[in-house]
């Protein structure tokens, strides 16, 4: 009999926070992901508050004797934490365990299907697009002006795809507007109605924030965050097939 060879472990990391929902929520989408590939070693780990942090889980993968690994950063968008936070800690694992290969995946955002996702959060929250209707697709912020604009290209997007009266970007944290001053602004411009979309992972600080914000400026409808939306493991194991492919790939 030929012995099958294991396929490449998945570990993916996500923010972390101290608020115990936002692992239970990043853990769900993982395991939904376990559901679409049996038999994949899929590990979760994080960049600060809740454990295992990202080193420790590569240090338990080289351990164990594994030879390869996909790192999936475990976030919306591109900015400091893919960039820099994660990279390093790839740095100081292959310093360590050089004969553990690594690929690093690309971020879970942007992505078609993540404004699916956004679009099923919506319609739970009873949110409907219509010519009185405007939308705010809040997300956490970044000081990294490449980030904010993927954000206001997807609520750009997701204003054609409704159709909404109009579409705006808002942010938690870093950058502006603020989730209440995008509401705001969008009541003065004319709008009856406004829906605000919680472009989070997960909920926690900035999702309560995001809610509590715009109902107060007078959102009639808050989105949950995205959490265990069938699209985001979907979009998951498509990050880590195409890590796997450029691996492959010629030089």
């Amino acid at each position: 009999m030929h012995e099958t060879t294991p396929p490449v472990p998945l570990l993916a990391v996500a923010h972390g926070s101290r608020d115990p929902r936002a692992a239970q929520a990043v853990e769900a989408v993982f395991e939904q992901v376990r559901r679409l590939r049996p038999g994949l070693d899929v590990r979760v780990s994080y960049l600060d508050h809740t454990a295992p942090s990202a080193s420790d889980a590569l240090d338990g993968l080289a351990s164990e004797g594994a030879g390869e690994a996909v790192v999936l950063p475990a976030l919306l968008t591109a900015a400091f934490h893919s960039r820099t936070d994660i990279p390093e800690v790839l740095a100081r694992s292959r310093e360590e365990s050089p004969w553990l290969r690594l690929h690093y995946a690309a971020t879970l955002g942007p992505h078609p299907l993540l404004l699916g996702a956004v679009e099923r959060r919506l319609a739970e929250a009873g949110a409907r697009p219509g010519p009185d209707t405007a939308l705010v697709l809040a997300s956490a912020g970044s000081s990294d002006p490449r980030a904010n604009a993927i954000v206001a290209a997807a609520a750009a997007e997701l204003g054609r795809r409704g159709p909404w009266r109009e579409a705006a970007a808002a942010y938690a944290s870093a950058a502006g507007p603020r989730p209440g001053e995008a509401v705001a602004a969008l009541r003065e411009r004319g709008a009856r109605r406004v829906a605000v979309a919680t472009y989070l992972l997960a909920p926690g600080l900035f999702a309560d924030r995001v809610r509590a914000q715009s109902l107060d400026a007078g959102a009639d409808t808050v989105s949950e965050a995205l959490q265990d939306a069938p699209e985001l493991a979907q979009v998951a194991v498509e990050r880590y097939d195409a890590a796997l492919a450029r691996r492959h790939a010629p030089v």
